[in-house]
């Protein structure tokens, strides 16, 4: 399977906080890296934050450093991507991504090198 399906998305105002879950079908997440990505209108999807399949290594975009905060609980087969201080340029459809591996601390944080993919879930933050 490998289907991820996204949550937490809404609406809220400029300074606030959301928390995104990606939930893993099965057992099928704990084997693998996750990625969060996002593409607002007219532009490009792109990286937002990725962490190892041990939870032990996790990297962002300089755009959310300090902000955003990934996260995984592999006994719940659930990702995590919490955003505070939210800004307007962060509005965006959010996706989580998930690629297969066995390599416990590796970070994927190219597009193409993940295997299943979420529909997204709207952020939209108001000024």
């Amino acid at each position: 399977q490998g289907q991820l399906v996204e949550s937490g998305g809404g609406l809220v105002q400029a300074g606030g906080s959301l928390r995104l879950s990606c939930a893993a079908s099965g057992r099928i997440f704990s084997s693998y890296a996750m990625g969060w990505f996002r593409q607002a209108p007219g532009k490009e999807r792109e990286f937002v934050a990725a962490i190892s399949w041990s939870g032990g290594n996790t990297y962002y975009a300089d755009s959310v450093k300090g902000r955003f905060t990934i996260s995984r609980d592999n006994a719940k087969n659930t990702g995590y991507l919490q955003m505070n201080s939210l800004k307007p340029e962060d509005t965006a459809v959010y996706y989580c991504a998930a690629h297969e591996t066995h390599i416990p601390n590796i970070v994927v944080y190219t597009t193409t090198r993940y295997s299943y993919w979420g529909q997204g879930t709207q952020v939209t933050v108001s000024s």
